[in-house]
């Protein structure tokens, strides 16, 4: 018997997508699963991250929070493939990733990224930042021109297309690096303090868009932040400190942070 269900499993064409089986019902695998994992900096003295355990499905809405130094930007860096660990195991749709190279296409086709810092390329126009991006997925040049502007209209800088980030203000720097982050369509969104550099106006502004971005087209959606008020519109918050999770509830259910899990039905972006 056991024998049997071992060769159901292997030839089961779910099973080697990392998908679990239970009466003959494939349940997906998670998006993203850290099984165990640590990250150590000179040579032991330093214990940014340790025996994390987590699991993040499609179309989550989540936060990580905690103090500075607790380990979240560690786990963001990754969760998002810029980071190797130290030690542990880390899983996307169920595909144990062997190596760091392997993190090289998944970052460049299927994880956006915000920063607060916003990391534009300063020669290059609000267009032509978020063309870039599109560039390592090979999408054509007259597609990557009607795609971005057609993003910027829809974060709201339809006439600032051809500025450079100079003349554009932080909130307009960060919408542009939104427009970026999903321009190619990702899986997974992370938003590294998305609204530090800026005032209470754009940040409202910005966090807004964020959220309905995640709505309309149904993307994983993780933030970090120090704002408990943010915090509260995600589904589920991931506490940290001293490089552990200590805590990972599923917060009441806001307006605005609902689970888009239609991903059938989910819109294309641009």
């Amino acid at each position: 018997m056991t024998e049997e269900l071992s060769d159901a499993r292997q030839q089961h064409p779910l099973a080697l997508s990392g998908a679990v089986i239970q009466g003959g019902l494939a349940s997906p695998a998670p998006l993203l699963r850290l099984e165990g994992v640590g990250r150590i900096f000179d040579g032991g003295l330093v214990v940014a991250l340790q025996d994390i355990d987590l699991s993040i499905h499609s179309g989550e809405v989540i936060a990580v929070v905690g103090q500075s130094g607790s380990g979240k930007t560690s786990l963001i860096n990754i969760i998002g493939g810029c980071e190797s660990p130290t030690f542990g195991r880390i899983y996307w749709k169920g595909v144990l990733l062997q190596r760091f190279s392997a993190w090289a296409p998944i970052r460049g086709s299927e994880i956006g990224r915000v920063f607060q810092d916003f990391l534009l390329l300063p020669a290059l126009t609000a267009i032509e930042n978020v063309e870039m991006t599109m560039m390592a997925k090979g999408v054509p040049s007259a597609e990557r021109r009607r795609r971005a502007a057609r993003l910027l209209d829809k974060v709201g800088l339809g006439v600032r297309l051809h500025h450079l980030p100079s003349a554009l203000s932080g909130g307009e720097r960060q919408r542009v690096a939104i427009a970026r982050a999903i321009a190619n369509q990702p899986k997974l969104l992370l938003a590294d303090e998305p609204t530090g550099n800026l005032d209470t106006k754009n940040a409202a502004t910005v966090l807004d868009l964020l959220f309905e971005v995640q709505r309309e087209h149904g993307m994983t959606f993780i933030v970090v932040t120090h704002d408990d008020s943010l915090a509260a519109r995600c589904q589920r918050c991931i506490r940290m400190k001293d490089g552990r999770i200590v805590d990972d509830s599923r917060a009441r259910r806001h307006d605005e942070a609902g689970l888009t899990r239609q991903a059938a039905g989910s819109r294309p972006i641009g």
